[in-house]
């Protein structure tokens, strides 16, 4: 006789609690292998395929794409040992004796080749994700444990005032979920900001009408919140300057025509960013507020800014430091490559430890970026464009660049900050500076 096992949701790693359902990859009667891919889910970091570690039938799903999952609910069950689902099969918890691979990485197989899934069509009904006991369940006694996993939900809550026992969860078993938070804020907000009603009329007066509501969820709401973050801890200022890029631009040119790996601009502008900060290393740094210490970093972990479909990301180049123009550049496209197709995992998206952020390519010339917490700096570039400019003490049509320096002003001085932008300045005007500093 089959055994059913029920597969959560895993722990993602990296703070992760929730995750977004994007796309099933298997359906109720599907035969699935260990380790396969079952379904698609985007995290505030990452959008990421999670394997089961069980092989067999599957039985029933658990949430419709769209649906905002906690770790640790239910996604599927499997019958272990059976050729087809078997409906009177009660599930039992996922420590069973059935065959598995172990805990599931996301991202990442856990030990057996995944193979590749058949459907099974038996003659009986098919079995669909069982909803009838889950409807007929009472609501949680909020007497007892208030009913939240996450918590981020427990967190915000506790920041807006917000008592988590008036809630009614809309997660699977009354599970309060962070949209359920953000609802009852918005609610509050508005009965606090609502103006006293109009009196009854014949046609109601001409509003603002909404169109849409954006759910800030996923990449967009994982921005949201680092941004917001940034702004509320991190007292920055900007400096910036005009620079001459004609010299580094007819570099990349004649090593490019030189034969070998193409170097991209981009990697250029990295490699003068990490040497510059080995002589200011105050910028690669992080402030501690509770230990009252700033935290200097050996490594340079560079983040770079990316737009992509899912919005903007931050993949980070390891080691930057100590890489070539040209290995700079593979990794760059690579990571590109990855945001563009939307395959970057979490441990692209974290552990930076400065950002490099190229807004030229929006054909724009300057900017005041917001940090990328905990981080202390950011180096904005903008776009290269034909100006006026005098040259050897001659007025010339030359390529200039705007480059933008946004710092942690907890970390170093106005002295510091514009040293280092400075150092970058000189590199792209003559970049043999670069080459005596290495």
């Amino acid at each position: 006789m089959a055994q059913v096992l029920e597969f959560k949701l895993p722990d993602l790693g990296e703070g992760l609690t929730e995750a977004e359902i994007v796309r099933w990859l298997v359906a109720v009667g599907d035969v699935v292998a260990i380790d396969q891919p079952v379904v698609e889910v985007e995290t505030a970091k990452a959008m990421v395929e999670v394997p089961c570690p069980y092989g067999g039938v599957v039985t029933a799903r658990y949430g419709e794409e769209g649906t905002e999952l906690p770790v640790g609910a239910p996604l599927l069950t499997v019958a272990v040992g059976a050729s087809e689902p078997d409906p009177e099969s009660a599930p039992v918890a996922d420590g069973g004796s059935g065959e598995t691979s172990g805990n599931v990485l996301v991202g990442y197989g856990t030990g057996a080749p995944a193979a590749r899934r058949r459907r099974v069509r038996p003659a009986t009904a098919v079995v669909t994700a069982p909803v009838a006991v889950a409807e007929a369940e009472a609501v949680p006694d909020r007497a007892g444990p208030v009913p939240v996993i996450s918590p981020l939900v427990r967190r915000l809550a506790r920041q807006n005032g917000l008592d988590l026992r008036a809630l009614d969860g809309s997660g699977r078993d009354g599970l309060i979920l962070r949209c359920d938070v953000e609802l009852a804020i918005e609610r509050m907000e508005q009965a606090v900001q609502a103006p006293p009603a109009p009196a009854p009329t014949t046609a109601p007066a001409a509003t603002g009408a909404v169109t849409e509501r954006v759910p800030l969820r996923g990449v967009r709401g994982a921005v949201a919140d680092k941004l917001s973050r940034s702004r509320r801890e991190i007292p920055e200022a900007t400096c910036w300057v005009d620079a001459d890029a004609t010299e580094l631009m007819a570099a990349r040119t004649a090593a490019n025509a030189a034969g070998g790996p193409k170097i991209s601009l981009i990697a250029l502008l990295a490699r003068i960013c990490t040497a510059a900060l080995t002589r200011f290393p105050e910028l690669n740094s992080t402030v501690d507020m509770e230990a009252r210490e700033i935290v200097r970093l050996r490594d340079v972990h560079l983040g770079f800014a990316a737009q992509t479909e899912r919005g903007l990301v931050v993949p980070v180049v390891r080691d930057a430091q100590d890489r070539s123009a040209e290995s700079l550049s593979a990794e760059f496209a690579r990571l590109t490559e990855a945001g563009r197709t939307g395959t970057l995992t979490p441990g692209d998206l974290t552990g930076g430890t400065f950002t490099l952020n190229n807004y030229g390519v929006f054909g724009v010339d300057g900017s005041t970026p917001i940090i990328n917490h905990p981080e202390a700096a950011m180096l904005g570039i903008g776009r290269i464009v034909a100006k006026p400019w005098v040259h050897d003490g001659e007025l010339a049509i030359r390529q200039v660049v705007q480059l933008s320096l946004t710092f942690d002003h907890r970390v170093c001085d106005g002295g510091t900050a514009g040293g280092f932008l400075r150092y970058v300045a000189d590199c792209v005007e003559q970049p043999a500076v670069l080459l005596r500093t290495l």
